[in-house]
This record gives C-alpha cells, sequence and structure tokens, in this order.
C-alpha cells in the first residue's frame, strides 16, 4: 500500500473540510479551496483526520491513492498557513518594482515586463535585496505563477544574469578562451 496514502490527513484547529461525494472543500482562515477528485478513490472524514482508501492495487488506482493524499494535505496547509516561493533577481540593471498589484520586471529588455497576478495570489517584493515572494493558498497556482516570472528572464549559464528560484543552483559555463600568440 502507498506510504504516502495511508497516512491520515490531520486537520488543523479552525479548518472545516466538507466532502461531498468525491467533491472535497476546505475552508480555513486564510480562505477557501475545491476539488474535485477521481471517483472511485474514497475519501472519508473519521476522527478529525481525512482517510484516502483505495479500491484495488491496479496501477493506476495505487497513484492516484497517493497524488489524492497529497493534494488533499496542500488543501490543508494552504488555508491554514499558505504557500510561498522566492524568486532571486541577479545581473547588473536588473530590479523589481510593484505597481498596485502587479509586478515590474527591469530585465534587460528594452521594455520593462508587467506581470499581473491571477486571483489568490499576492507579490511581495523586496527592491534592495532583489527578490520577488510569491504568496497564495493554492500550492499549484503559486508554483506556476513563480515559473511564469522566471521564464521572463531565466538564468544564463556564462554570467550567472536572470531570475532564479532563491537557493537555486546555476551551472557556469567557461567563455570564450582568448587567442593566444
Amino acid at each position: 500500500m502507498s506510504r504516502i496514502g495511508r497516512m491520515p490527513v490531520e486537520i488543523p484547529e479552525g479548518v472545516k473540510v466538507t466532502i461531498q461525494g468525491s467533491r472535497v472543500v476546505v475552508e480555513g482562515p486564510k480562505g477557501r479551496l475545491e476539488r474535485t477528485f477521481r471517483p472511485e478513490i474514497s475519501i472519508q472524514l473519521k476522527d478529525g483526520a481525512v482517510i484516502v482508501e483505495r479500491p484495488s492495487d491496479a496501477p493506476q488506482m495505487r497513484a492516484l491513492h497517493g497524488l489524492t493524499r497529497a493534494l488533499i494535505h496542500n488543501m490543508v496547509v494552504g488555508v491554514s498557513q499558505g504557500f510561498e516561493k522566492t524568486l532571486q533577481i541577479e545581473g547588473v540593471g536588473y530590479r523589481p518594482e510593484e505597481d498596485g498589484r502587479d509586478l515590474v520586471l527591469h530585465v534587460g529588455y528594452s521594455h520593462p515586463v508587467r506581470v499581473s497576478p491571477p486571483e489568490g495570489i499576492e507579490f511581495d517584493v523586496d527592491t534592495r535585496a532583489r527578490r520577488i515572494k510569491v504568496k497564495g493558498i493554492d500550492k499549484e497556482l503559486v508554483g506556476q505563477v513563480a515559473a511564469d516570472i522566471r521564464k521572463v528572464r531565466p538564468p544564463e549559464p556564462y554570467k550567472g544574469k536572470g531570475i532564479r528560484y532563491l537557493g537555486e543552483y546555476v551551472r557556469r559555463k567557461a567563455g570564450k578562451a582568448g587567442k593566444v600568440g
């Protein structure tokens, strides 16, 4: 049996989980998330925890077992604590700015790049450290918005300039060897 799938999802104080068939609604202090799962997977609420069970040991059911439990756990953590990804900007003259809710990036193009956050996402910009925090309750959406911002100017291997995740290692390459002689 799946080691992830068989673990119960503990529900913290202040979080309410409602299960209607294969639809799960999670409400907490930070917001509300809902998702519909495959009907073959059984989701039940027992003793203040969510239990996920599968009907058989078919490979697809085994995969869905752990996935369903992980998604429900991410929903519970999202509405109680929230998620955050931090991006670092490297490069001379490269900088982020906030313009209302929008993020404006000056990253070496002839024009500034404007990024508007989708519903449920907010940006926290530290202009002195050149860091951008993407915050929200939906883990999937936070990761996608952070990846879209990184895609504006991915880090290049020669000088390391660009937008990278905080702590991301960028493998550096040697440039052209000078002409000897």
